[in-house]
């Protein structure tokens, strides 16, 4: 597998720096939406959200979003019960490849939310934390084509690839002569060896739980192997 480039969490005084203070003016200047300019504020301490979607397919540039999936991490805790859920009403026709994949028909989102008001939802429940994902940089590809028209900006937060931190734990415990091997990355091998437990795969919310955990687990790992 290819190694992620990103693995640990970014400090949470992202606009700490003068010149990010600047870039942040600037951003905010050209907001497209003012009523979310608290997507620029400073992040709650020690916390986080874990997102997925899934899509009418697999090209970040030209499918669509059907489905979001969210939930908050605070501290080493997942909020189940404070998370979010959307169904989007796609502009174009979802594969038969993604129907196999996350059994979502188009009668099924038919009477979904349309993307501007699912991205303002979203964004609101995210607000400045930072998020988590499972090969996030696909659905936040997805979410940046779909809030650019709208704000004139892509998402400002830190990003943080559980697949990323993964690799790091394993290349951290391999023996020296083995540093660099290929590691299994894909999500159900990961909660295998790190003992969680697992739900549906290919259901947003699901998966958004599930790279939660694993975010947690992951955290703890690395902090104590320094």
């Amino acid at each position: 597998m290819v190694q992620p480039s990103k693995a640990l969490p970014q400090p949470p005084s992202i606009w700490s720096a003068p010149w990010l203070q600047l870039k942040r003016e600037w951003m905010l200047y050209h907001l497209g939406d003012q009523r979310l300019r608290f997507l620029y504020d400073k992040p709650p301490e020690d916390e986080w959200v874990s997102v997925d979607c899934e899509t009418t397919g697999l090209n970040p540039h030209k499918d669509d979003i059907i489905s979001i999936g969210a939930v908050r991490i605070v501290g080493n805790r997942v909020l189940t019960s404070e998370k979010l859920q959307l169904l989007v009403k796609p502009t174009q026709a979802i594969s038969a490849e993604a129907v196999k994949v996350h059994g979502l028909r188009e009668q099924d989102v038919a009477g979904g939310l349309d993307i501007d008001e699912a991205m303002r939802q979203l964004l609101t429940f995210i607000g400045p934390r930072p998020l988590v994902g499972y090969y996030l940089e696909f659905d936040v590809a997805l979410i940046n084509r779909a809030i650019f028209p709208m704000l004139g900006v892509a998402l400002p937060q830190p990003k943080v690839e559980i697949s990323a931190m993964y690799y790091d734990w394993k290349q951290r415990n391999l023996p020296p002569y083995q540093h660099g091997a290929s590691i299994d990355l894909r999500l159900a091998t990961m909660m295998s060896d790190l003992a969680l437990p697992t739900r549906h795969a290919h259901d947003a919310v699901n998966d958004a739980i599930m790279a939660a955990l694993a975010f947690i687990k992951l955290k703890v790992l690395l902090e104590s192997s320094g």
